[in-house]
């Protein structure tokens, strides 16, 4: 097991490039001591965590139409697009089996982020030992406003982590890993910008949580600021960063074809600069 932490961005359905990155590692048999995951992100760490190679692959590119989980007339009944009981139960359970023994015992320490809608913020959760708890707190971590209802957790309301903390890599730096990699589903430059419409329907859609509107409001600045530090810290060599170079996808992609180059894109980057992180892994 590699003594470094591993940092995994979200994105939706980019989280397959993710996936064919993590992929890769665990074909070369590679594991990190920690690793953290937000939205999509925390599906594909969880699943790293268990080893199941290929699972959020065969999660995210559906080609049976009945285990579709994107369906943008499901909004207008349920008020999410996606098929939040298709992903964290029905997939787990029974179509594509979640190893829980294997993720519950694992000697990897990992965490998922998820927003808090009461303060705003980012906690960071585990779950060694109940299983329904593990899926309600990868739930809570991919749960976008506007596209899918908050899950509790604890009694508290959640949405996804990436409201408050999209890619925590300073979080990860303050748990004492001096080495870390991290993966973005974004190419090299990215950076959000403001949209003031929508902001007002997160304002109409989320009043009575005055602090997530706050998160949500100035996520594009938060966004950027750790994009701006991540240039850094890779500059500085402090960490490995692995991206896409291609056009990304949607993050409600479901073209079959389209996802899937998406993600043998993930896979042929990591093995492209596979030496590379060894190099920094053991410098």
């Amino acid at each position: 097991m590699v003594k470094a932490g591993m940092v995994l961005e979200g994105g939706a359905t980019r989280g397959v490039f993710t996936a064919g990155v993590l992929d890769f590692l665990m074909e070369k048999d590679l594991y990190f001591k920690y690793v953290i995951g937000v939205s999509a992100g925390a599906c594909n760490a969880v699943d790293y965590v268990a080893k199941q190679i290929g699972r959020t692959r065969q999660c995210m590119i559906i080609e049976d139409k009945e285990n579709a989980y994107v369906d943008f007339r499901r909004t207008m009944k349920t008020g999410s697009v996606f098929d939040m009981d298709m992903i964290f139960d029905k997939f787990p359970n029974e179509i594509f089996p979640f190893d829980y023994d294997t993720c519950l015992s694992s000697k990897i320490k990992w965490e998922v982020v998820a927003t808090n809608c009461e303060t705003g913020k980012a906690e960071y959760f585990t779950e060694q030992e109940d299983k329904a708890r593990l899926m309600q707190v990868c739930r809570a971590s991919s749960s976008l406003p506007l596209l899918a209802p908050m899950v509790m957790v604890d009694g508290v309301p959640y949405l996804d982590g990436g409201l408050a903390d999209s890619v925590p890599v300073s979080h990860a730096l303050r748990k004492g890993y001096k080495k870390c990699v991290v993966v973005l589903t974004r190419r090299k430059g990215y950076r959000k910008v403001h949209s003031k419409n929508l902001d007002k329907l997160y304002i109409a859609a989320l009043r009575k949580y005055p602090n997530l509107i706050n998160s949500i409001v100035h996520r594009p600045e938060v966004y950027n600021k750790q994009m701006d530090l991540i240039d850094r810290l890779e500059q500085e060599g402090r960490i490995f960063v692995i991206r896409p170079r291609m056009q990304e996808v949607s993050r409600t992609e479901q073209n079959v074809q389209v996802l899937t180059e998406f993600y043998q894109h993930g896979y042929d980057t990591m093995e492209e600069q596979y030496v590379n992180m060894l190099e920094y892994l053991v410098r």
